[in-house]
């Protein structure tokens, strides 16, 4: 966030504006913004928000305008709720609180490289934790690790983490995804670390509905010391199980691609809805846009939408991408075999059975090939944020995934078929 004295309005990015709940007001065409440049900048509309300076919040009117810092707070915002800008202690002042400000082109310049203590061998498509040492020690206390972008690191990830670089050695989680080992030099750039700038330790808030199915209380397979272990194991992991159909995940450790070379896109009118049909499309839409699942679309494709009642009586919504997988480029990924599945069961007395929440809405789509998932409503074009179901290649893509996330694990001991996944004991 970004303090600017010489910025008349506070200002949002366009692209965190869309992922925002608050409603966003577009705005005419004829609002510009002068830059310090000189250049014009569109205004694309306004929102009400609460901002978190310090500790406190403040509900302030926020311009949304393609800008290149996140969020700019301006004069407006300063005067308004009385903040006191003190550049020679570096900080800002309000209601008898000190808030610490930092120099963006001194904080780049602290961030600082980790290296390999020792030489790493990481298998294909496997996990490692390695231990790292700072380049420079003692240039501050904590940091958070991110990818060295000084150094091509193609098909490797690694995980942001809060980390004291006062111990002994810094653990990096690293992701090999390519499909021979890669081989980790001791001295060799694993990870960046960039300075935190402040720690605020908030106790973790669990909302009311969140609790565990009151089915848990009927365990009556198993004896009163395995019932509570079970309690307890699933209480402590509470916050990896979905509390309702909004609260779906999101996995950052791959991208749904939809390749159509040179193709042009593909358009297709709507089709025809009954009337009751409609309403009940509409409020699909918005609950999807609700749960930041689809956006606004401006682009060339377009796909027609339909409506199938399920056997509960509820609707499912599909998108016909038949034209559109007809000119993608196929994904040979294998499927697990069902036979051999029921194979490495054989033997085995215990099954514990997990089923991903809506597991394709937890992969999203490289922005670049969002407008191809595009469809019609009456209320406009949409696309898709998330790997919607239709597409040819989305199973090949979340089969790779679930292999990659469960790499390590025996494959008699823990199976997995798309988004089920059973764990067997014997």
């Amino acid at each position: 966030m970004l303090v600017d004295t010489g910025a008349n309005v506070t200002l949002l990015r366009t692209d965190l504006a869309q992922k925002l709940k608050e409603q966003l007001i577009y705005t005419g065409p004829n609002i510009s913004l002068k830059t310090a440049t000189g250049e014009k900048t569109e205004v694309r509309g306004k929102l009400d928000a609460s901002i978190e300076c310090g500790s406190r919040k403040f509900h302030h009117r926020i311009y949304v305008a393609d800008v290149t810092d996140p969020c700019i707070l301006g004069l407006d915002f300063l005067k308004k709720f009385n903040f006191t800008v003190d550049l020679e202690k570096n900080e800002i002042r309000t209601g008898g609180e000190e808030i610490p400000l930092f120099s963006a082109s001194v904080q780049h310049l602290k961030s600082c490289s980790v290296l390999a203590k020792k030489r790493t061998i990481i298998p294909a498509r496997s996990e490692c934790l390695i231990q790292g040492v700072p380049e420079v020690p003692e240039q501050f206390r904590y940091g958070v690790t991110n990818f060295p972008s000084q150094v091509s690191q193609k098909g490797d990830l690694v995980a942001s983490a809060l980390v004291d670089l006062e111990r002994e050695a810094i653990p990096v989680r690293v992701l090999n995804l390519n499909n021979k080992p890669k081989i980790l030099d001791e001295g060799a750039v694993i990870a960046t670390c960039e300075p935190v700038v402040d720690i605020v330790v908030r106790p973790q808030k669990f909302s009311g509905g969140q609790h565990l199915p009151s089915s848990l209380d009927n365990l009556e397979i198993l004896d009163e010391g395995q019932r509570t272990a079970v309690r307890k194991l699933l209480k402590e992991f509470q916050n990896l199980f979905s509390t309702c159909d909004a609260d779906v995940g999101c996995c950052n450790m791959t991208q749904h691609r939809i390749n159509t070379g040179d193709h042009p896109p593909i358009k297709q009118y709507p089709r025809r809805l009954p009337l009751a049909r409609k309403e009940e499309a509409d409020n699909i839409v918005k609950e999807m846009v609700d749960n930041r699942i689809i956006e606004e679309s401006s682009g060339p494709s377009a796909s027609p939408i339909v409506l199938v009642k399920k056997k509960d009586g509820s609707t499912r919504f599909y998108v016909d991408y038949r034209k559109l997988n007809e000119i993608t480029k196929k994904d040979s990924y294998p499927l697990p075999r069902i036979d051999d599945t029921l194979d490495a069961l054989n033997g085995s007395q215990w099954f514990t059975t997990l089923d991903l929440k809506s597991g394709y809405w937890q992969v999203e789509i490289i922005p670049e090939d969002r407008e191809k998932t595009a469809f019609t409503t009456r209320q406009g074009l949409w696309q898709f944020k998330v790997m919607p179901f239709g597409l040819c290649n989305a199973p090949a893509t979340f089969e790779r995934l679930m292999e990659t996330v469960l790499r390590g694990l025996s494959s008699e001991a823990c199976l997995v078929y798309l988004d089920d996944i059973i764990i067997v004991g014997r």
